[in-house]
């Protein structure tokens, strides 16, 4: 019945500019949104460079970090080389963060700080908080974290965005609210099932006021992918009308100079992905035709030699004119040398904890922490106290004092200067206990 109510809508809607205002309250309103381009959504799963679904996309959000009660602040390693690729690619690159158990003030100010200071995407650009569990029993004090912190964003000029699920959200927090204060910036997420999805299927919109975004999939691609598709023209927002970013940052300027280096320039360790409109390999590797899960990816260039290209990965010979850069050597080489080593900022965070389980020779190396976990339970017994894999104060006292503080209080601050310590050391291929 809504498909039919939709059909009617259509004449209607068609006489409303871009300016209108999408309030999504039924199924139809979104189907007949005049503003309906489809990208996509990364963390560190999508590797250094990210990818899409399909070659239409025309924007990604990739995670700069987020706070957890487990591991405390954390920074994503892939954040800066996935906004500059997405760039280098033409996309319109936007920023989320990770909300869980933010349950003061306090802790919300120094997420919000953290990802003010170390933002990539152009001013105006999304900054989306990712909630979806670890909330406080409080339902307002849920709600006024949340906007103190989308506030702020706004302040800073970003556009302010609250993503997760529709249950979750009205169980936890005041919608109504959220959306009063900010107009329509929802990023809703609802799947029909977990099989590959290439288009939004408007039978499962999660109905209600101000959606700006909508995850319909995450089966975009084979392997896993987040699909989302822009209702309102949001993801516009710190972009030019030639899709080129407004203001500049590291990672956009290392975008901008890989997308305007010429392709005859390919060589040797450049990062390139495959055009999805690719059809055939070089001549160099028979002309046969690209199978389709080759296309879309990333690869490493082996060599070159005749205006083709050798990739890694599936050892074939490409065209030039059917791949894109997404990193000059230099920049790639200077992106593997980053991510082996740590930044040395007190904050214990996932690469934190995989360089701890490498060094330790741990069976499981995902840089999680788990409760309890084999990794405390190895620093316990290498600290010399009782081994019961929980992350408590006397374990944090002992940390301390092998970092050479004699005062300990069995908290770690956010700067830690025994993490700083632990990173230090792990930098130097050393074990910190």
């Amino acid at each position: 019945m809504m498909r039919k109510l939709s059909q009617l809508f259509v004449a209607v809607v068609a006489f409303f500019t871009l300016g209108f205002v999408v309030t999504t309250t039924t199924v139809q309103v979104a189907e007949a949104a005049t503003v309906r381009e489809q990208g996509v959504d990364w963390s560190k799963y999508q590797g250094m460079n990210g990818k899409f679904g399909q070659p239409t996309d025309t924007f990604a959000l990739a995670q700069l970090g987020g706070y957890t009660g487990a591991g405390g602040l954390y920074p994503q390693f892939t954040y800066k080389s996935q906004v500059a690729s997405g760039i280098a690619a033409g996309k319109r690159m936007h920023t989320y963060i990770w909300w869980e158990n933010v349950y003061d003030r306090g802790t919300a100010e120094k997420l919000v700080n953290y990802t003010l200071q170390n933002v990539q995407t152009p001013k105006g650009s999304i900054i989306a908080i990712d909630f979806e569990h670890g909330q406080t029993a409080n339902y307002q004090q849920n709600t006024q974290l949340l906007i103190s912190a989308l506030k702020a964003f706004k302040d800073a000029g970003y556009t302010p965005v609250l993503y997760g699920y529709l249950g979750f959200l009205k169980a936890h927090v005041d919608l109504e609210k959220i959306v009063a204060t900010f107009g329509t910036m929802l990023w809703l997420a609802e799947y029909p099932n977990y099989q590959l999805t290439l288009t939004p299927n408007y039978n499962f919109f999660p109905s209600h006021d101000g959606i700006a975004l909508f995850q319909f999939t995450s089966t975009y691609a084979l392997g896993g992918l987040d699909g989302d598709v822009d209702l309102t023209g949001i993801t516009h927002n710190g972009y030019t009308k030639k899709d080129n970013p407004k203001t500049e940052t590291a990672a956009v300027k290392q975008g901008q100079k890989a997308n305007n280096t010429p392709k005859s320039k390919i060589t040797t360790n450049y990062k390139v992905k495959v055009n999805f409109g690719a059809k055939r390999y070089g001549s160099l590797s028979g002309g046969y035709s690209i199978p389709s899960w080759v296309k879309g990816q990333t690869y490493t260039v082996l060599g070159e030699q005749n205006g083709q290209v050798r990739l890694s990965g599936i050892n074939s010979w490409l065209n030039k004119s059917d791949v894109e850069i997404l990193q000059t050597a230099k920049q790639a080489n200077a992106t593997n040398s980053n991510s082996t080593k740590l930044t040395v900022d007190g904050i214990w965070g996932s690469r934190t904890t995989l360089a701890l389980q490498k060094i330790y020779d741990m069976k499981y190396q995902d840089g999680i922490i788990s409760t309890p976990s084999s990794l405390i339970l190895v620093l316990q017994r290498h600290l010399g106290i009782k081994a019961d894999g929980i992350m408590g104060s006397q374990t944090i006292n002992a940390m301390e004092r092998k970092a050479g503080l004699h005062g300990t209080d069995g908290r770690l601050s956010i700067p830690s200067y025994t993490v700083k310590y632990m990173q230090q050391k792990l930098n130097a291929g050393q074990k910190p206990f």
